[in-house]
């Protein structure tokens, strides 16, 4: 970003097939989805740590939708100086590659990542897979930083999809380029010509560097042994010319490679699926329920993911992946204070559920933007200074129902980001995620990842999920629906449809404000947004990280309307998903004063704090559906798959 950004957090989310899937049932030329978890993790774990950059954020979902082709986000955050945003290239400047050298690694990655993939595509696209080397890259990362501070570039980007051919391509969008291939430093020698133009090779960015600097920029980075290669200059002429040696091998107008693609016109529909509401059947044994919910995948404890990630170096850490009084409670999102001249603070968070995609993927897109928002929300982050980003993963988007869903998507984006007011700053795009094993082809579910920037006002006022005190009372904020679509609930008794949760767009956005204005007034000690397995598993995540025992009496939660039949009245307010919900924990004097800072909003006491180390749940009717220790909870959120 700008004139090179210093990289001060990373963030990544992983979507894989089940890690149970028997053997037999992995398509062939597909590796079994725990050897794909833990090669993610290890390239993650090994090249975030020797970079020196925190890996503070993230998360993994599970679904047989991703076993032929699981998805991995990596995005990492930067910091620079106001005065160092604004990039330009002009005519004269030189072309200068830094950093790795260029290799037939990561030919075609760009393309790889977009073509339906099959049995024959380890061996045919291996090579479009890249070879990173952290070390260069770090070296590569100190010595950029040291001569943006000097002044000695004037633009710069990275080589990524397309490489040379893209990162040159767009620099010189307004001027022309004439580069010399032959000046490229390569791995090993006989590399055709479009391979050092087209290769993904890792580590390697692209400078624009006035004459005047190019000879006190090489020196600097050939003092940290990073190699750096003038191999052209940006023209005036509009015109991007390549050649290798004596021969022209490209010669293209700069408009014609920006704006001469036409752009097609295709067919895009999209219908609900035809599924009966199956409701919200009661729970014979609610506790049982819970207990299964807390050992499913997407729910139970990450923590031997987390533990393998540096997320203290830097030292800029306030809330941490994992918090409370053992450190074993899923915090909803991170908080750095990268600057310790200030006391201002960043969280960074996300939302998903790709269950809903196949439901309706309007109201799944506003529903993650809604919990990327509310995640950081409950560490106390203003949403009014909140930036949003998109990720897409879809099928194949020749075919209308794909493309239609798809559209679906992006109007909610605009709708959600237009009530929030929040901008969508960044993101990206991989289509046909598809996988053809013989005459049968598996689509991944629609999947839209939410990251989500937040400024914190005061580092010192961030809150974590954890509970903090005996006598405290438990208020819930936001009405509960009688809508499980997509639901963790009715996924672990095998149904299927239902209606999607979506936010009220006319009063979610003012819910946040109220929330995050009662947080900086002190109003509340601990803050859970209410999501996977909704009141049943964030009250049990919050007892057993502040290892303290909770009361919740189902009669007083906010509902949205009677429940119709189908929905029991205890299993909907137990495990509904319904959106723009937030479990508080309030001493008990400030309890008037929360409620009336949040109304006219659903608010109420549901409960309290006790010393007793259970959760009890009692119902609708004042029976007790829920009662247990908390070292059951605890022993169930660790029971699931750890590596």
């Amino acid at each position: 970003a700008g004139l090179g950004a210093k990289p001060i957090a990373n963030t990544d989310c992983f979507f894989v097939g089940p890690t149970d899937l028997p053997a037999e049932d992995v398509p062939k030329g597909s590796l079994h989805p725990r050897r794909i978890l833990r090669g993610i993790v290890a390239g993650v774990r090994d090249y975030g740590n020797r970079m020196g950059i925190p890996t503070v954020n993230g998360g993994v979902w599970f679904d047989e939708g991703y076993i032929a082709n699981p998805l991995v986000y990596a995005g990492t955050v930067g910091i620079l100086p106001h005065d160092r945003v604004p990039k330009e290239v002009r005519p004269g400047d030189r072309i200068v590659t830094v950093g790795g050298r260029t290799g037939r690694d990561g030919i075609h990655g760009a393309t790889f990542s977009s073509i339906e993939l099959s049995e024959d595509s380890e061996m045919v696209s291996s090579s479009a897979v890249q070879i990173g080397d952290p070390i260069t890259e770090k070296r590569t990362m100190d010595c950029l930083l040291a001569a943006r501070d000097r002044g000695l570039y004037s633009c710069v980007t990275d080589c990524g999809a397309g490489g040379f051919s893209s990162a040159i391509g767009e620099m010189g969008e307004t001027t022309g380029a004439d580069v010399q291939l032959a000046e490229v430093p390569l791995k090993y020698p006989g590399l055709a010509s479009h391979e050092i133009w087209i290769s993904e090779a890792q580590e390697r960015m692209v400078l624009a560097v006035p004459p005047e600097h190019l000879d006190e920029l090489l020196a600097l980075f050939a003092s940290e042994d990073v190699e750096a290669t003038c191999i052209g200059t940006f023209t005036d002429t509009g015109r991007l010319v390549v050649r290798d040696g004596d021969e022209v091998v490209a010669d293209l107008e700069m408009k014609f490679l920006h704006d001469g693609t036409p752009r097609p016109t295709r067919a895009a529909v999209w219908s609900a699926p035809d599924l009966d509401d199956p409701g919200c059947p009661p729970a014979a044994d609610a506790g049982a329920a819970l207990l299964e919910l807390l050992r499913a995948p997407n729910i139970a404890s990450k923590e031997w993911i987390v533990r393998q990630y540096d997320h203290e170096v830097q030292g800029t850490s306030v809330v941490k992946p994992l918090v409370g009084v053992h450190g074993d409670g899923p915090g909803d999102a991170a908080v750095i204070a990268p600057l310790a001249t200030s006391r201002r603070a960043l969280a960074i968070s996300c939302g998903t559920n790709p269950r809903q995609g196949l439901l309706d993927p309007f109201a799944m897109t506003l529903a993650a933007i809604d919990e990327a928002l509310r995640n950081a929300v409950a560490v106390g982050a203003d949403p009014d200074r909140a930036a949003i980003l998109d990720n897409f993963s879809w099928g194949n988007c020749d075919r209308p129902d794909r493309l239609g869903s798809l559209v679906m998507a992006a109007k909610a984006c605009y709708d959600g980001a237009i009530a929030y007011r929040t901008p969508f700053v960044s993101g990206k795009d991989s289509l046909n995620n598809e996988y053809r094993v013989g005459d049968r082809t598996l689509s991944i579910p629609p999947t839209l990842l939410i990251t989500c920037l937040a400024h914190v006002p005061d580092a010192s006022g961030a809150r974590t999920m954890d509970l903090k005190c005996a006598g405290n009372r438990l208020v819930l904020v936001g009405a509960t629906g009688a809508e499980l679509g997509g639901s963790h609930y009715l996924a672990g008794l095998g149904l299927e449809g239902g209606s999607v949760p979506r936010p009220d767009l006319a009063t979610a956005p003012a819910l946040l404000r109220a929330l995050h204005a009662a947080m900086r007034d002190g109003l509340v000690e601990s803050a859970h947004d209410l999501s996977e397995g909704g009141l049943a598993v964030a009250v049990a995540e919050m007892a057993f990280a502040g290892d303290l025992g909770a009361r919740i009496d189902l009669a007083s939660v906010p509902v949205r309307g009677e429940f119709s039949d189908g929905f029991d009245p205890d299993t909907t307010r137990l495990f509904s998903e319904s959106t723009t919900r937030f479990l508080l924990e309030v001493a008990p004097e400030r309890l008037d004063a929360l409620l009336a800072a949040l109304s006219p909003h659903p608010a109420a006491a549901v409960g309290e704090v006790t010393a007793a180390t259970r959760l009890r749940i009692d119902g609708v009717d004042c029976t007790p559906r829920i009662d247990l220790p908390l070292a059951d909870l605890l022993a169930a959120y660790r029971g699931s798959f750890q590596g």
